[in-house]
């Protein structure tokens, strides 16, 4: 029989703030009256659902057997033990059809009276929507073909004093989905599959970077130097040291330390942070896949790119083909690989090499050209009038050198950097160099500020220790990073960052 506990505190002490909360704290008065425990406790034994729902064929039919309530003679199952939340409940005289869920499925449970017995029948009938409760049973089929768990034990394990989402209306505020994702993954169908689904696409990346002979590593969140990247950071004060600190706005530099130290394969899969505007593409905290690859270069790192996303979306069990909204995305490999320069002629119309076209071509678009850099400009047309439209996957290759300060310059032409970005749906999905590992030439670009390119957008911040560890030689490498987020969104057809998100930031509520 289940085990049974006293209640631990005294239900119905706190003060309703609904008849609908009145009516869960009186049954949860009355369940401690029966003696169960209404916040349960260990309940050994349970399969998952879809497990249990997997041994449907070991279902047979008898010839002979007793009628009882629920219990069509004909058939018999195996004896399984189940726990979820409750998801949908129907009572009919003696017998009570519930609907119970966990993170792997649903299944329908029949309790009858009969076979439980009166003291769990009374308890039975304490039940509300949101509960969550254990089950063992036969597993059968009624009379309409409902596979169902015919229900002979009962454990109550938790009692919910708020009532659930109304079951066609629910939460319907993506908001309030967000705010509440304890709510939006008990109750909204598919939500918890995609998130398990990035669990998975998490497990492939780092199972496919193990095969490839890259290990993992952890570096530091705290930065005495924002860089890596152009962005904004957040800052901080450690009260020991007396002095700022930023929250770290990209892997880049301590890994490359890692390389010059002789680890030649290395990544890390961690939170950055950038303090700048929240989008349906952008949270100011994210998840960053940084790889590191000592001997390889660029292309190296395209290859790999391919081989993270393909196996992800077959990690997934899904097809290369994926939906996108109206729109299908095509992943077989190998992605089209196209240059900065050539995508932005065909286009704009202008040619790239010559900065007078630019610089017209931007005027008559209203675009301020007076002291910026004409790179800086012609990066502004790209992401404007580019980007947009590169629905990919495609690879797109060398962009101009003095944008990119971490990057390998071309042999043959010094003004084009060794770099690409992958775009999907308009989207920048990853971005990799072959790494500079000069170090005169990484401090002279640190140095440097780009006329017209805001503070924040520049990547004109010294880390001298960064200088110092590239003096010892830092090996020729391939470096790559993966917005993981933005992954997940692509390959679960979600339109939002926040929908792959499980925590969020909005301003607090309202009290």
């Amino acid at each position: 029989m289940n085990q049974e506990h006293a209640a631990s505190s005294k239900p119905g002490s706190q003060q309703p703030k609904s008849h609908l909360e009145a009516a869960r704290r009186e049954k949860l008065r009355r369940i401690s009256e029966l003696g169960f425990d209404p916040w349960g406790g260990r309940y050994d034994g349970h399969r998952p659902i879809r497990e249990i729902r997997s041994r449907e064929n070991e279902i047979e039919v008898i010839s002979t057997g007793d009628c009882q309530v629920g219990q069509p003679p004909e058939l018999r199952g195996p004896r399984v033990r189940a726990a979820g939340r409750i998801m949908l409940l129907r009572r009919a005289g003696k017998i009570m059809f519930i609907d119970i869920r966990d993170w792997t499925g649903k299944i329908q449970v029949l309790i009858g009276k009969a076979q439980v017995g009166d003291r769990h029948w009374e308890l039975a009938q304490c039940l509300d929507l949101g509960d969550i409760i254990g089950v063992e049973g036969e597993l059968k089929r009624t009379k309409t073909g409902e596979l169902t768990i015919f229900a002979d034990g009962l454990q109550f394990l938790t009692k919910s004093i708020e009532t659930p989402p109304e079951k066609w209306h629910g939460l319907a505020d993506p908001e309030l989905r967000n705010r509440m994702r304890y709510l939006d993954l008990a109750y909204t169908e598919g939500v918890m599959d995609r998130f398990l689904r990035r669990t998975q696409i998490v497990h492939s990346i780092r199972a496919t970077l193990a095969s490839e002979g890259f290990v993992e590593v952890e570096g530091p969140t705290l930065h005495a130097i924002a860089g890596g990247a152009a962005a904004r950071p957040f800052v901080t004060h450690h009260n020991a040291l007396d002095m700022d600190l930023y929250l770290r706005i990209a892997l880049e530099l301590h890994l490359k330390r890692l390389l010059v130290g002789g680890m030649e394969r290395v990544y890390e899969l961690g939170r950055v942070y950038r303090n700048e505007g929240i989008s349906p593409r952008h949270n100011p905290e994210f998840t960053m896949l940084e790889a590191y690859q000592a001997y390889g270069d660029y292309h190296t790192m395209m290859d790999l790119t391919e081989k993270l996303i393909v196996r992800a979306i077959e990690a997934t069990g899904q097809p290369l083909q994926l939906p996108w909204g109206g729109t299908v995305i095509n992943f077989t490999p190998p992605f089209a690989r196209k240059s900065y320069d050539e995508l932005l002629g065909e286009h704009t119309g202008i040619d790239p090499a010559d900065p007078s076209s630019i610089s017209y071509f931007a005027s008559s678009r209203g675009i301020e050209v007076t002291g910026r850099h004409p790179d800086v400009i012609k990066n502004e047309l790209f992401e404007e009038f580019v980007q947009p439209k590169l629905t990919g996957p495609i690879f797109v290759l060398d962009y101009p050198a003095s944008i990119c300060p971490l990057t390998k310059r071309k042999k043959n032409n010094p003004e084009v950097a060794e770099r690409f970005e992958l775009f999907v749906q308009g989207m920048e999905l990853a971005n990799a160099y072959t790494e500079l590992n000069d170090p005169d030439l990484q401090e002279e670009l640190f140095s440097r500020q780009l006329a017209g390119l805001p503070e924040e957008e520049s990547m004109a911040r010294m880390d001298r220790d960064f200088i110092r560890a590239l003096r010892h030689g830092m090996p020729p490498a391939g470096g790559l990073g993966i917005g993981i987020d933005r992954l997940v969104m692509l390959l679960t057809n979600c339109q939002s960052i926040r929908e792959v998100i499980l925590f969020p930031l909005y301003r607090p509520e309202a009290d």
